[in-house]
């Protein structure tokens, strides 16, 4: 599983001209799946991302999370973060998760945000979505499964 994290001062997801997600200040997410991935892995990766401290304090250091600035969240599938480019300058897309399964763990990544935290605000799964944001810093990670689950 793979997340692209950035903080925001505002996101928003459009799909045929129609705003289906948008949020203020928080986290704007592109959230991928492998074959390997499944709802424990799902859930570690979602406390991970709701502990990490990337906003800044009074200081200017990064101390804050997205609990402690009361933070909103925009969440939007992307399976183009497992491209592989190996073969040539088209990718390939062998290393994403077959839609259907996807589909389904990027619902419950979506759920476990929810229950964990509160409101998130999505995309829609296989859309052709606009993702816009303004990105607070900037401040943009990449968490992925293989290297944060030992």
């Amino acid at each position: 599983m793979r997340i692209v994290l950035t903080t925001v001062l505002e996101a928003s997801v459009t799909i045929e001209d129609k705003v289906v997600g948008q949020i203020g200040r928080g986290f704007c997410l592109l959230v991928g799946f492998t074959h390997e991935d499944n709802k424990e892995i799902v859930d570690k990766m979602v406390d991970k991302m709701l502990s990490l401290r990337v906003f800044m304090d009074e200081k200017g250091l990064t101390n804050l999370s997205i609990h402690d600035v009361k933070g909103e969240i925009l969440s939007a599938s992307q399976f183009t973060l497992y491209a592989d480019l190996t073969g040539g300058r088209r990718p390939s897309f062998i290393n994403a998760m077959k839609p259907d399964q996807a589909k389904e763990l990027y619902a419950y990544f979506n759920e476990q945000v929810r229950a964990k935290y509160g409101a998130v605000e999505t995309g829609v799964f296989g859309a052709d979505m606009k993702v816009s944001s303004v990105n607070d810093g900037p401040f943009t990670i990449i968490l992925d499964s293989k290297e944060i689950i030992k």
